[in-house]
């Protein structure tokens, strides 16, 4: 162990990798586990059967790990998973899992969560998602890779938001938001394609145009939007609208955020 200020208190049965950085009157459960490099700034609160992987850093008066806001929640043990390189903000809330709710609450790796942000109960967070200012995600959403929620939004409960998708600042997401969708207005409507962060990412031009006619494919026609994705499967070839394809004819608990 290395850099752990005097004032921390450190609980016994803690992990405490190499290279830790725990700083002024930090709090670190006893089943918590650090990995190495993990950095606490100061006054970080990391509590529950928490792991956090190596070269995460943490800001002051963050909360992670504590039980969950969730009135269903009687103690059971469950668990909160954070992985190697994110980025968690000042004031930051994460909660440990629930039994109704598989029990565990996943963030992936390369993570921003700025200031003030919130992730609930059992929501499984991708890689490289950037939730912005105060950004709220209820429980068991399921939030995939490279996703941005913008500032102040919220996202309801066991929505399930796309690889890509963007939200804009303000939304309320109360449906499913299909991968590289562009989410925008306080009762938050789907109003095209990401294809900012599709450039940003490298995606192939004749790829994009595979996914922008698809999705004007999708925006109306006859039958409902999961028929006409479903009918998208047999004449598209693109990796892109094949994960479109997956992802709306996929199991939801919610229906979908439709275009304009």
């Amino acid at each position: 162990m290395s850099g752990i200020h005097p004032s921390a208190v450190i609980e016994d049965g803690a992990e405490i990798g190499p290279d830790v950085t725990i700083g002024p009157f930090c709090h670190v459960g006893g089943e918590v586990v650090l990995g190495a490099g993990v950095s606490l700034k100061s006054h970080v609160v990391v509590m529950g059967a928490t792991e956090i992987g190596p070269g995460t850093t943490i800001w002051p008066f963050a909360v992670i790990g504590e039980v969950p806001q969730d009135l269903k929640y009687r103690g059971e043990a469950t668990r909160l998973r954070i992985g190697a390189g994110t980025r968690i903000r000042e004031h930051v809330t994460i909660n440990i899992g629930t039994e109704g709710g598989g029990g565990l609450t996943e963030i992936g790796d390369d993570c921003l969560l700025m200031a003030g942000a919130h992730v609930a109960h059992d929501v499984r967070i991708g890689n490289g998602v950037i939730l912005v200012n105060h950004a709220s995600i209820a429980g068991h959403c399921r939030i995939g890779d490279q996703v941005i929620v913008g500032g102040l939004a919220g996202v309801h409960q066991w929505v399930r938001i796309g690889r890509g998708a963007i939200i804009g600042a303000l939304s309320m997401v109360t449906h499913d938001v299909i991968p590289n969708g562009l989410v925008q207005g306080p009762r938050a409507e789907l109003d095209g394609l990401n294809l900012v962060g599709l450039k940003r990412r490298g995606v192939a031009r004749d790829e994009i145009n595979a996914l922008r006619g698809a999705f004007e494919a999708i925006r109306a026609g006859d039958g409902s939007f999961v028929d006409r994705a479903r009918a998208l499967g047999a004449s598209s070839d693109s990796d892109l609208v094949a994960e479109l394809v997956a992802f709306v004819t996929g199991e939801s608990d919610r229906q979908f955020l439709t275009p304009r």
